[in-house]
């Protein structure tokens, strides 16, 4: 019997440095009801949704950096967001930055929540893979200042009983490691929902910018394939104040195959019929954890490099 979730990759186009929180969220009600039109159950949106992707900008003056945090969710600015998914009967998946404050310390973290279709939040993740760099390189065209900006997630990588599956949440950078799909693969992910802010450009390493779109989809795919899971991976993308984002908002059958894409930078909604359970037959016959990764090659690989591996 299948298990069908249909999904909406709500890809949004670039958000300028002036756009409020206001016109953010007037954007995505826009793409929500679109999506429950075509029937979706479940829309995906980008990494901090809500504003332009402030790391990519030095700032000084802690108060300059916090005006871009949200210090609870749902706020004053994102309230009809929830309030339109309790009546169209749809829930989403939201990424920004958050400002908690925790044993007396605030905090700062990339975070994203998964709210349900009575518009409950009934999952949170927080980006552990953060990319960039800490000190100011004004030599640079753009700077990535995750690492001053943001800490590193304290919350694993979790997975969530909802939308009739397994549901879990990644961050942008979190794509590229196989760990961030290995650790929910092991917890029987079906669904892997993943937003992203890509530049076209990456100062560090620009003979890699040819591939930045190959290098998206193929990082998604395997961790599809190797998982037998779904990926939902949405990008905020087009020319962001001067700096170009990928796009390439791709939905991953547990097969690796791309079954729905974005074709522009532009605010877009991709939409597939996803069957939870076409998972099962790589869960239980390829990558049959149990089954296949206690082998001899680890015995050896443990007993001449003294690595650790987890036990099946």
């Amino acid at each position: 019997m299948s298990r069908i979730l249909t999904v909406g990759a709500a890809q949004m186009g670039p958000i300028s440095r002036t756009e409020s929180r206001a016109q953010a969220v007037a954007r995505l009600l826009a793409m929500l009801r679109q999506a429950k039109a075509h029937g979706c159950q479940l829309v995906v949106f980008p990494e901090c949704t809500l504003t332009a992707f402030f790391p990519h900008w030095y700032y000084e003056r802690q108060e300059d950096l916090d005006a871009w945090f949200e210090t609870e969710m749902p706020n004053a600015a994102t309230r009809p967001l929830f309030d339109a998914a309790r009546e169209l009967g749809i829930g989403f998946y939201l990424g920004y930055a958050e400002l908690a404050v925790e044993d007396g310390v605030r905090r700062h973290f990339n975070t994203s929540i998964l709210v349900d279709q009575q518009g409950r939040i009934v999952g949170k993740y927080r980006k552990i893979h953060l990319p960039g760099h800490r000190e100011h390189l004004p030599e640079r065209p753009y700077q990535n200042l995750e690492k001053r900006y943001f800490e590193v997630g304290n919350l694993g990588f979790p997975v969530f009983r909802a939308f009739g599956g397994i549901i879990g949440m990644a961050i942008c950078n979190d794509r590229r490691w196989p760990e961030t799909y290995r650790v929910m693969g092991l917890q029987g992910v079906e669904m892997v929902l993943l937003g992203y802010n890509t530049p076209v450009h990456n100062p560090p390493s620009p003979e890699h910018d040819h591939l930045a779109h190959f290098h998206n989809a193929l990082s998604m795919q395997a961790g599809a394939y190797q998982n037998g899971c779904w990926v939902v991976g949405v990008a905020k993308a087009g020319d962001e104040d001067g700096i170009r984002q990928i796009g390439n908002s791709l939905v991953v059958a547990p097969s690796g195959e791309i079954v729905a894409a974005c074709t522009t930078e532009a605010d877009e909604l991709a939409i597939a019929r996803c069957d939870l359970d076409l998972g099962a037959s790589y869960k239980n016959t390829t990558f049959n954890f149990a089954l296949h990764r206690r082998t001899e090659a680890y015995r050896l690989i443990v007993e001449r490099t003294g690595a650790v591996v987890p036990p099946a």
